[in-house]
Formats: structure tokens, C-alpha cells, sequence
């Protein structure tokens, strides 16, 4: 378990912020060029990567970067999101709706996403889907036929479940991607998830337009899905990453302390708010116009290089 000190955060910030963001971005960048070379090393018997972790762990953002370092190496990427693959739930009343859990691995057309990672490793033209989430529809998007020396990046939370990817899981890389660094501010730690429903709350506030009570509830059913569906099978994936960036939490607390604050204390799950304060207060702020465009970081707080 890796733990970073409040102090140091904050001495590393207050000395040089330039040089932390750098440091982190360097930590990172490195897990994913080791990560690439395994994967190039037996690509031709592994041309499928499975790339899962928790929500708020960038897994899209791990994908397209591992792309790029894989497109240098002279495999050319193509990174598919599960999410495509949803039941489309148009058809459905709000009552039968309200009835699905929307974390489980039944929330994904298996039948159809097992024959297209077949498809995949065959090297057989695939009629991709897109899913449509604003009217929950899922329509037909582009023809894809991999070639020999490419590979297939497929990011979603159930990635390294063998009951939904069927057989491929033999010729296929796992990786799991998480925040796996804890804070402290003496005996007290703050758990990992906590700094996934920070990256949660940024994203959703800002471009989805939610309400702060409501991400927060939300997170906690995530959480559940969390340990019956993703848990269980992250130690079938070769490779771990850890996402956690160490200057992020000072780029957040300008805009989350006063959300937070914002909300009453008789809110149901209002501890969370209490952890997530209590060294978000204590952290030196950062400025955003420091963070690489390249950056996960970039994923949660907008002005990514990457087209999401």
C-alpha cells in the first residue's frame, strides 16, 4: 500500500508545483512504457487487451495512452469501449428501468461482444456498435477488421470477466487500472476510492450537469457493483497500474470545497463528504493551467488532448 503524506504533498507543492506535476506525470508514464513492452513482447499470440478497473480510474484515458505508446512501437492500436456493447434499454418503461442494476454484467449483450472479440482474434470484419446514452439506443457504427501485428484495446469494468469476454481471455492481455495510493494526514488515511469520487464529482458537475448529493449516491451503488463485479476478477489481469496522481486532490479543492460545504450535514452519506473535506482543507491549492493536456487528470477537469 503506497502512502503519500498531506505534509509532503504540500512542501513538494510549496517548493516547486511545476516539478511535482512533472514527477507524477513521469510515475505514471512509466507504468504504462512497461506495460506496452509486455504487451508488444507477445502480441502475436496476444493481439487482445483487456483493460478494467473501477469508475473514476481513467480507464479511458490509460487506453488511449497505451495506444499511442503501442502505435510507436509499430502495433497500431484500435481501443473499443464495452460500454458499446449495453443492452439498449429504449424499449423499457421508467419502472423497468428503475429495476436494472445498471453495474452488472448483465447490463452487457455478452452474446454479441464474445462473437466480436472472436471476430477480433480472427482478424474477420466486425460491424461495430455505438451506444447512444442519451436515449439509451444502440445503433451501428464503423467496419473494423483487424490486421496481423494489430491489436484490440477493450476498456469497460467487466473486462476481465471470463463469463463476459468467453475463450478470447487465452489470447488476450489483463490489465487493472486503479487509484491505489492512500493520503494521511497522521494516523488518518483516505481511501483510494475517495479520490475516485472527487475525479466523479469534477466530471459530473461539470459535464453532466449533476447535482453533488447526487453523484455522491450514486458512487455508493457503484461501490456495491464495485466488490460483487470488478473485484473478484482483478487478479486476472497481469498487469496493475496505479492512476493516482499525487498533485491532483490541490487541483481540485478550489472547486469542490465549496460543493461540499455546500451540503447539509444531515445528508444520508454525508461521512464521505466529511473524509473528502477534511484533507481536501489542508491541501495547497494548484492551478489547473499547470496540468498537461495529456494528462488523466485532463479527463475529469476538461481540456484533454483526447477526443472522449
Amino acid at each position: 500500500m503506497n502512502i503519500l503524506p498531506v505534509r509532503e504533498l504540500n512542501d513538494a507543492l510549496n517548493q516547486d508545483s511545476r516539478t511535482e506535476v512533472i514527477s507524477a506525470e513521469r510515475l505514471y508514464h512509466n507504468q504504462l512504457e512497461a506495460a506496452a513492452d509486455m504487451i508488444a513482447k507477445r502480441a502475436e499470440e496476444k493481439p487482445i487487451v483487456l483493460l478494467s478497473g473501477p469508475s473514476g480510474s481513467s480507464k479511458t484515458t490509460s487506453a488511449l495512452r497505451l495506444k499511442a505508446l503501442l502505435d510507436a512501437r509499430g502495433l497500431f492500436a484500435h481501443v473499443i469501449s464495452m460500454d458499446n456493447y449495453f443492452h439498449p434499454l429504449n424499449g423499457l418503461t421508467p419502472e423497468e428501468r428503475s429495476k436494472i442494476d445498471l453495474e452488472a454484467p448483465s447490463r452487457v449483450d455478452i452474446p454479441l461482444l464474445t462473437e466480436h472479440l472472436d471476430r477480433f482474434f480472427n482478424c474477420l470484419p466486425t460491424q461495430l456498435p455505438v451506444f447512444n446514452f442519451a436515449d439509451q439506443t444502440r445503433e451501428a457504427g464503423k467496419l473494423l477488421c483487424r490486421k496481423e501485428r494489430e491489436l484490440i484495446i477493450i476498456e469497460g469494468i467487466h473486462a476481465l470477466n471470463p463469463e463476459v469476454i468467453g475463450s478470447v481471455h487465452k489470447h488476450s492481455e489483463g490489465i487493472y487500472v486503479s487509484v491505489r495510493t492512500r493520503l494521511s494526514m497522521g494516523k488518518k488515511l483516505l481511501h483510494p476510492s475517495m479520490i475516485r469520487l472527487m475525479r466523479r464529482l469534477m466530471r459530473d458537475r461539470l459535464f453532466r450537469g449533476r447535482k453533488t448529493e447526487d453523484i455522491i449516491r450514486a458512487f455508493r451503488s457503484v461501490q456495491r457493483g464495485e466488490q460483487l463485479y470488478i473485484m473478484p476478477y482483478k487478479d486476472n489481469a497481469a498487469i496493475n497500474i496505479d492512476t493516482f496522481m499525487s498533485f491532483e486532490a490541490a487541483v481540485y479543492s478550489p472547486q469542490l470545497i465549496p460543493e461540499l460545504e455546500a451540503v447539509s450535514p444531515d445528508f444520508e452519506l454525508y461521512d464521505m463528504v466529511r473524509d473528502m473535506l477534511a484533507f481536501l482543507e489542508e491541501i495547497t491549492p494548484l492551478s489547473s493551467d499547470l496540468i498537461p493536456e495529456s494528462s488523466i487528470v485532463r479527463e475529469f477537469i476538461g481540456g484533454s488532448v483526447f477526443n472522449y
